[in-house]
C-alpha cells in the first residue's frame, strides 16, 4: 500500500496459496495463484526472456492476468489516470515449476515490460552476492544501524566503482591480442592472394595457421 501511495508501480513476489480475485469489468477470475495458473488456457502463455543470465536468455512460459482498473488519486489524491492490480505468472520450461507476483502498473502496461521488471531480481541478487564474496558485505560486526548502513554504504559504492572500472577495462585491447588479430589479418590476406592467383590449386594448400 505504500508502494501505491507513492505511485511506484512493482512486481513482488506471490505464494501460491494467496488468494486473488477479478473485478470492476474484467474477466471473472478467483482462487489461489496456483489455482488461477492452472484454470488458464494454453494460448494464454507466452514464452519470453527475463534477460540474460550466465548461459544466455533466461526463457520462461509467463501468463498475465489483470484483475482491476484502478483510480490512482484512490490512494494519493496528487497522483490521476487509472493503474491495474494483476497477476503475472511464470512457468519453468524443463519441470514447468511455478512463481507467482502481484503486479501494479499504469493501465496499459504490456506483459513484456513486467517480466523486464521482474528479471531485475537475478541481476540484483547476483550484485549482492558478488559484494558479499569480493568486498566483504556481510563481514561486519556493528552493534547499531548507523554503523550497519555505513559499512554497507561504503561497500556498495566501492562496488560500484568497480563495476566502472571493469567496464571501462573492457573497451581495452590487450597489446598481445591486437598483435594477433594483426598477424591473423596478414595470413587472411596472403590466403586470397594466393587464391587469386591460383585458382586450381589445391584446397589445401596454404592452410596452415600463423604460429
Amino acid at each position: 500500500m505504500q508502494l501505491r501511495r507513492a505511485g511506484k508501480g512493482y512486481v513482488l513476489g506471490a505464494h501460491a496459496t494467496d488468494q486473488f480475485s477479478s473485478w470492476i469489468d474484467k474477466p471473472e477470475v478467483a482462487g489461489t495463484a496456483e489455482q488461477i495458473a492452472k484454470a488458464l488456457a494454453p494460448e494464454t502463455w507466452q514464452r519470453l526472456s527475463a534477460g540474460d543470465g550466465t548461459k544466455g536468455a533466461r526463457l520462461y512460459d509467463w501468463a498475465y492476468v489483470e484483475l482491476a482498473d484502478l483510480e490512482a488519486e484512490e490512494y494519493n489524491e496528487a497522483l490521476t489516470g487509472l493503474w491495474t492490480r494483476g497477476l503475472l505468472i511464470r512457468r519453468n520450461l524443463s519441470d514447468g515449476d511455478l512463481a507467482f507476483f502481484s503486479t501494479w502498473c499504469p493501465a496499459g502496461t504490456p506483459i513484456e515490460e513486467l517480466v523486464r521488471v521482474e528479471g531485475q531480481r537475478w541481476a540484483i541478487e547476483d550484485a549482492f552476492e558478488t559484494a558479499k564474496t569480493e568486498l566483504g558485505l556481510t563481514h561486519n560486526e556493528t552493534r547499531s544501524w548507523h554503523g550497519w548502513h555505513r559499512h554497507v554504504s561504503l561497500v556498495m559504492l566501492a562496488f560500484a566503482m568497480l563495476a566502472v572500472v571493469r567496464e571501462r577495462a573492457n573497451r581495452f585491447t590487450s597489446p598481445q591480442k591486437s598483435r594477433d588479430e594483426a598477424r591473423l589479418q596478414r595470413w587472411y590476406a596472403g590466403l586470397s592472394r594466393k587464391s587469386a592467383a591460383s585458382p586450381h590449386a589445391s584446397s589445401s594448400a596454404g592452410l596452415s595457421l600463423p604460429s
